[in-house]
This record gives C-alpha cells, sequence and structure tokens, in this order.
C-alpha cells in the first residue's frame, strides 16, 4: 500500500507579500501612460480628483466584499471558489473560462506588449523582436513562479517596493522642481462646460479599469500564512496605498501641465518628465513604465494559475493541470499552460480584440459575487471572520458600481459587447458537456 502523501502548495506568502501582491498587480502602466480618458471625460480638476477617489472608494468597497468571502473560502481560487460555493459550480467554471482564454492571459498578454514597447525605446527593433521580447518576459516570469510561490512572491515584493518609490520620487520631484513652473493647476486652453452624469459615469469606468486586478490575491489563499486575516488586511492596506498613489501622481500632473494637455496626452508622465528636466524626461519615464510593467506581469502570472489548479481539482478541467511540483510545490502544469496560451496571444495578436471584448465582463462576475455574499450570509453554517464594513449598504454600491461598466459597454457598443457576451457564454455547453461526460464515465 502506497502511503506517501500528495504534495500540497507551500504556504510562503505573508501579509507583506500580499499587499505587495495587490498593489503591484494594480499599478502598471496605465497611470504613468494615459490618465488623459479620465480628464477628457471631466475636464474640471475637482471633478478629476472626485473621480480617483470615487474609483478608490468602490475598489475598496469590492475588496470589503473579497475580504469576507476570503475569511470564509480559505481555498485556492479567489472568484471562481466563491462563484462556485454562493451558486454552482457552473458559474464559476464561466470564470475559469473566461480567465483563461481572454481576461487574465489577454492582461498578460498586453502589460508584456506593454513591457516590450517601451524596452524597444532604449533597444530599437521591430514587431517580430517586440513580440520576441514579451514572449521571453513572459517564460522568464513564469519560470520564477514554476520554482517556487516563494520566489515569486518575493520578486513581486521587491518590484513593488522599487515602483511605490519610484511613484513617491515623481511626486517629490514634480513638486519640488515643479515650483519653477509659473503657473500651478492651469487649465489651459479647456472652455469650462457642464460636466454630464454620462460624462462622468464614463470617467468612473476609466478610473474603475485603473484599479483593475486587486482580488487576485485571493487566487492564492493555500499558499498564504493565515489567509483569514492576512487577505482582507492585504486587501485592505493595497487599495488605500493605491488610491492615494493614483491622487497624488494626479496631482502631480496637474501641478506641472496644463488641463488640456493633460487630456490629450498618451504619454502624460513622461510629458511631465520632459516638462520638468527637458527632453531626457522621455528615457526616465519609459525606464519608470519598464519596472512597473515587469512586477506588474510578475503578479499577474503567479495568481492565475491557482484557479486553473482549483478547477482541476474540482473535477472541471484535466485532472492533470492541477498537479503540485513534488519539489517546488507549485501547480507547475497550470503555470506552463498558461504562459503558453499567453505567448500564442502575443506572438498573433488576438489578445487585443479578446481581451477589449471580453474584460467588461469580469465586473459582471465580480456583481455577482456580491449578491452572492448576500446569500452565503443567509445559510446555515457559513464562518466567517472578516466583516464587510457598513453592511448592506457597501455591498450593494458595489453591485451597482459592478452592473454600471457592463451596462455602459452594452450600450456604447452593442456589437462588440454581444460578441464578448458570447465568448463567455460558450463556456456553459462546454461545462455541461464536460461534467456529462465526467457522470458517463463513472467519475
Amino acid at each position: 500500500m502506497n502511503t506517501e502523501k500528495s504534495p500540497e502548495l507551500r504556504r510562503a506568502i505573508g501579509l507583506p507579500h500580499a499587499t505587495a501582491m495587490v498593489v503591484g498587480t494594480i499599478i502598471g502602466a496605465s497611470i504613468f501612460v494615459q490618465p488623459s480618458e479620465i480628464t477628457g471625460q471631466v475636464p474640471s480638476i475637482p471633478g478629476i480628483f472626485l473621480v480617483w477617489f470615487i474609483s478608490g472608494i468602490l475598489t475598496l468597497f469590492g475588496a470589503l466584499v473579497c475580504a469576507e468571502l476570503a475569511s470564509i473560502f480559505t481555498r485556492s481560487g479567489g472568484v471562481y471558489v466563491f462563484l462556485s460555493e454562493a451558486y454552482t459550480p457552473s458559474v464559476g467554471f464561466l470564470w475559469g473560462w473566461a480567465m483563461f482564454w481572454s481576461m487574465h492571459s489577454g492582461i498578460i498578454a498586453a502589460v508584456a506588449m506593454i513591457f516590450a514597447r517601451y524596452t524597444a525605446y532604449f533597444f530599437p527593433m521591430g514587431n517580430s523582436g517586440i513580440k520576441a521580447v514579451a514572449v521571453a518576459l513572459i517564460f522568464v516570469l513564469s519560470a520564477v513562479n514554476y520554482l517556487g510561490v516563494k520566489h515569486g512572491s518575493i520578486l513581486q515584493t521587491l518590484f513593488t517596493l522599487g515602483k511605490v518609490i519610484a511613484v513617491i520620487a515623481i511626486i517629490v520631484f514634480g513638486f519640488s522642481l515643479g515650483s519653477r513652473i509659473p503657473e500651478h493647476f492651469a487649465t489651459g486652453e479647456i472652455i469650462h462646460t457642464e460636466i454630464s452624469i454620462n460624462d462622468f459615469f464614463l470617467a468612473l469606468v476609466a478610473g474603475l479599469f485603473a484599479f483593475g486586478g486587486w482580488h487576485m490575491v485571493t487566487y492564492n489563499a493555500e499558499e498564504t500564512i493565515n489567509p483569514k486575516k492576512t487577505i482582507p488586511l492585504a486587501l485592505i492596506l493595497g487599495i488605500m496605498i493605491v488610491t492615494v498613489c493614483y491622487i497624488a501622481l494626479n496631482a502631480v500632473y496637474m501641478y506641472i501641465l496644463p488641463l488640456d494637455t493633460v487630456a490629450s496626452s498618451t504619454r502624460i508622465a513622461a510629458d511631465a518628465a520632459d516638462a520638468l528636466v527637458g527632453s531626457g524626461g522621455g528615457a526616465i519615464m519609459s525606464g519608470i513604465v519598464i519596472f512597473s510593467t515587469f512586477g506588474s506581469v510578475s503578479g499577474i502570472i503567479l495568481a492565475g494559475p491557482r484557479v486553473y489548479f482549483s478547477m482541476a481539482r474540482d473535477g472541471l478541467l484535466f485532472k492533470w493541470v492541477g498537479e503540485i511540483h513534488p519539489k517546488y510545490r507549485t501547480p507547475y502544469k497550470a503555470i506552463v499552460i498558461q504562459a503558453v496560451w499567453s505567448s500564442v496571444l502575443v506572438i498573433t495578436g488576438t489578445y487585443r480584440a479578446l481581451f477589449t471584448r471580453v474584460v467588461y465582463t469580469e465586473w459582471i462576475f465580480f456583481g455577482l459575487m456580491t449578491i452572492g455574499l448576500f446569500i452565503l450570509r443567509r445559510r446555515s453554517g457559513v464562518v466567517r471572520v472578516f466583516n464587510v464594513w457598513g453592511y448592506p449598504v457597501v455591498p450593494v454600491l458595489f453591485i451597482i458600481s459592478s452592473f454600471v461598466i457592463p451596462v455602459n459597454q452594452i450600450i456604447s457598443d452593442p456589437r462588440e459587447s454581444i460578441f464578448g457576451l458570447f465568448l463567455v457564454a460558450i463556456g456553459l455547453p462546454v461545462y455541461y458537456f464536460w461534467t456529462k461526460e465526467k457522470r458517463s464515465r463513472g467519475s
């Protein structure tokens, strides 16, 4: 009789690493590149600050919901587990389906491409070279995470620390060197017009997208030390840090540049740096974007395979996807398939269409996840360590914000939106076919 125990995931993620994952996954390239979308929709300095503040508060509301659910369910998988437990495994399967084929793999491909394009600022290369660098980044960081969650979380923590230091440096030098500029918080040629509710909501949607990735820390619950307390605290601390960073960075941009320049810029941080130190500012900011995207991809790669691992363990994917490496104690096969598919999306360029068509649908799942919190609170035998602050108002407000994004997307672009919903919905017949086959085999 074989009494050898199967390998288990190693608990190596403490509070600093978990908080770094929240911060590092959220802060990618967007805050350094293009806050112009919000400024274009709300061309008012108080309005811009209000959008970023409300975006941070609503994200915190979502984090509080996740925190309570994470204190109930400590299995790896995060949103997948929450949806499966609150509803049925089919709902959780749809989340994992959309994650692998588009949402999660697509964001890995997209951010890796941003890293490669900014690398080309220093080492000029063609489109094929840029794709090669993006694929190399994906495989290097996947290899780090393959060798152990501790390696991946330490790398993530170091790069997040560096990223936060860079943000603080931008803020300090921005206000100190920017004091030489004769006019601050200027509107430029922007004519003050009344901002409609629709404009404000469009800006809010953009702000919420800039906070994307906050939930990924819940994917690694079984590798987190004391997850019932660590994950809720990491979510709260992480969102607060990011909100302060985002508001402060926007304050620097508007302190240095006129509002019309902020609204039209596609490389806002580089333009701000150019205004302070001349043409070398672009190189400085390109280096910061490279550093930031490297850390962001690292965190996203670390998180995703834990969902596929959990799905395989529940019998919703091939059993081998859920295998744990006997030495490194990582879901190594799930890490490999994620790296391969993300690289395919980079090479073919299909991540653009898939990601833009499907990414908004994750907010439908966030809304369902939060409704699920109300369902679970009425279920007997559910024990939680953390309670959402301000229940039920806070989760209700997050539900509303979660459904505003997809509704806005459907109204703005019904054709692409319906196609995106269709891509996600394809997962349902796949789920029923898979489970039917398993039943027929007696599994």
